[in-house]
């Protein structure tokens, strides 16, 4: 019954890697981004109705449970699009489908294909099946979720009673880098598959010539629209301060070959984290490469002294916050080898802009996963009538403080003395 139809003929060719991830269950969370027309929810929909009937003849009763924020959107989307996957391969006559409650059920096994709205995230607690447990979970239009916690606690409520599982999360990525969404799947994670699709990776015949001409107009007219609509590129508000932020991973071979390490420090108390940070500046190419980060609430001072012995084991210099001497004396007296920041008029305006002037911030988002999120989130406020204002805004940005003061005297026309 399931080689009624071939894969090719419904599946985009860009979704082969993930199809073969999920029938191995090679990772738990498949997060597919991409632009219009890149067909990443018929594919989610045709892997959860082939996966249950592939699971069901193996006698492994599994289910799905499909989401969206707001529960008004489900019945012209998400349950239309799981129709059109059935209809797609041909298996109708095994599926049967209701509206009260809002469900698919495969009739040789009773598994079930159900659907929620999260507008009263309790309710999900509530979500029981007869037969089997729930394998596979989609949220349509992940970024619609208000954040990445709402999702995990989703998961912790619907993640029991079986050993393997796989979710699906499907969004257009937001034109902000700051959005959750978009610095959440920065980082690398092992149980995590993030795969990009946009409409060029799919035939054209299945998009029509209509849907072709109207991107190609505006990839011509306005290219930046094109690039966040179709390409599903993060093209930015306009207001970001650092355009220059590159995310990668620094190699061993890089943290070996690092010769002018600098290091910083940003107090914290209460709501904010103390951050201490290591980077090298490459200042024949004006660079900064940021490879460490210790970012913690409510750390104490042995903690701290700890962590940068433990990273900085040569008591090289660390150049620290000066509006906390006394903070300061107690990393002093437990051998850290602290520099006050010299500061002054004008030093967060003049330390930015030093920032924003290097060719490239290079930040391992896996070593430094909050030092690129503050980076990469970092923009400029609006006032009421929607215009940037002047300055930068103080918050979010303790680990760009720690940064500034590593560099402090490199961005002021100094070297590091050693001694």
């Amino acid at each position: 019954m399931m080689e009624a139809v071939k894969l090719s003929d419904v599946m985009a060719p860009a979704f082969k890697e993930v199809h073969r991830a999920v029938k191995h269950g090679k990772y738990t969370h498949f997060w597919l981004k991409g632009g219009r027309g890149s067909t990443k929810s018929s594919y989610i929909s045709l892997e959860i109705i082939l996966s249950i009937m592939r699971d069901g003849t193996a006698g492994n009763y599994t289910n799905a449970i499909v989401l969206r924020r707001y529960g008004v959107t489900i019945r012209e989307s998400v349950y239309e699009q799981m129709a059109w996957a059935i209809n797609a391969l041909k298996v109708n006559d095994y599926w049967c489908h209701g509206v009260s409650p809002m469900q698919f059920v495969y009739i040789p096994t009773g598994q079930k294909v159900i659907f929620r709205g999260v507008d009263d995230a309790t309710k999900i607690k509530s979500v029981k099946v007869s037969n089997g447990y729930i394998k596979y979970i989609w949220y349509e239009e992940a970024n619609e979720f208000e954040c990445p916690e709402k999702i995990r606690s989703i998961n912790q409520s619907v993640m029991r009673g079986g050993k393997q599982f796989a979710a699906f999360y499907s969004y257009n990525p937001p034109k902000a880098a700051r959005n959750w969404v978009n610095q959440y799947v920065s980082v690398e994670r092992p149980d995590t598959l993030v795969h990009h699709s946009t409409y060029l990776d799919v035939p054209p015949e299945w998009l029509g010539e209509q849907f072709i001409s109207e991107a190609e107009q505006l990839k011509a007219t306005k290219p930046e629209a094109y690039a966040h609509e179709y390409l599903g590129e993060v093209t930015g508000t306009g207001g970001e301060v650092f355009n220059n932020v590159i995310l990668r991973k620094i190699t061993n071979d890089e943290l070996g070959a690092f010769d002018r390490i600098c290091r910083g420090i940003d107090w914290g108390y209460g709501p904010d984290p103390f951050v201490y940070v290591a980077l090298h500046y490459d200042k024949k190419r004006g660079r900064i490469l940021i490879y460490h980060e210790f970012y913690k609430f409510r750390a104490k001072f042995e903690e701290i002294a700890h962590e940068i012995k433990a990273e900085n084991k040569l008591y090289e210099p660390v150049t620290a916050e000066s509006a906390e001497p006394r903070s300061n004396d107690e990393l002093r007296d437990r051998g850290i080898h602290i520099v006050a920041a010299k500061k002054g008029p004008g030093s967060i305006e003049h330390g930015i802009s030093w920032l924003q002037n290097l060719t490239e911030i290079v930040i391992d988002p896996a070593r430094c996963p909050e030092t690129a999120r503050e980076f990469t989130g970092y923009e400029l406020e609006r006032d009421r009538e929607g215009n940037f204002k002047s300055g930068f805004p103080d918050k979010d940005n303790h680990t760009i403080d720690a940064v500034r003061y590593a560099c402090e005297r490199y961005s002021k026309g100094e070297t590091f003395s050693f001694t």
